[in-house]
């Protein structure tokens, strides 16, 4: 935990690294955009999004959730080696040192500052394994052609692969819910991966999510 002697020591008390304000930085007549870091960012319209995604369905059909997936994975293994190096350098402390409420604050900022929405957790069903997160006004709930169950796969593959790295266990996020289906939310259960492979099946059967939630807890 970071130490208040350590905080008056260094004549300041750190804010949450990811806030809007301090964290992006650019100039217009450069075009550039940047994080606090100095690491380049780039700006994603929501055109090209839903582009890849059509793009993507029409190439290679039911297998574009695979793709993305995978896709996801391997963007949530380089987001979680940022995101922890940011943390630690900014705060002063290992990530194992840090507090859990300064972690998920971060987490839950650093998400929305990039613009991928708004994440939250619910974490009733933590003691019995599984972690319930959920994301809104997400840029990647777009619905592929022919497929009528949740579309947010890169954001599953993200969260499969960060709290992964994170627990250091082999984990999933299943996504049950979806913006792009009518929904008020994107859902996700995270547990680890032998448990919730069942949940595809559950999903295809047309099952709710406190259905399939039901289902995993008993």
């Amino acid at each position: 935990m970071i130490s208040v002697a350590d905080l008056l020591r260094e004549s300041r008390i750190p804010a949450n690294y990811f806030d809007f304000a301090a964290y992006l930085r650019g100039d217009l007549d450069l075009g550039l955009l940047e994080n606090r870091r100095g690491d380049r960012l780039i700006a994603i319209p929501h055109t090209l999004v839903t582009a890849l995604y059509k793009g993507l369905g029409q190439e290679t059909g039911q297998a574009a959730r695979l793709v993305l997936m995978n896709c996801g994975i391997w963007w949530g293994k380089n987001f979680y080696t940022r995101f922890t190096e940011s943390l630690e350098e900014y705060y002063g402390a290992p990530l194992a040192e840090m507090s859990m409420g300064i972690f998920i604050e971060c987490l839950k900022e650093c998400w929305t500052t990039h613009g991928w929405g708004a994440l939250d957790f619910e974490p009733a069903h933590q003691s019995r394994g599984l972690l319930v997160i959920t994301t809104k006004n997400s840029p990647y709930g777009i619905q592929i052609k022919g497929d009528r169950r949740p579309s947010c796969f890169l954001e599953a593959g993200i969260l499969t692969s960060f709290f992964s790295r994170l627990s250091g266990q082999d984990l999933l996020a299943v996504q049950t819910t979806c913006e792009s289906l009518g929904d008020p939310q994107n859902t996700f259960i995270l547990g680890l991966t032998k448990r919730l492979e069942i949940c595809e099946a559950l999903l295809s059967e047309g099952l709710s999510h406190e259905a399939v939630l039901q289902r995993l807890l008993n």
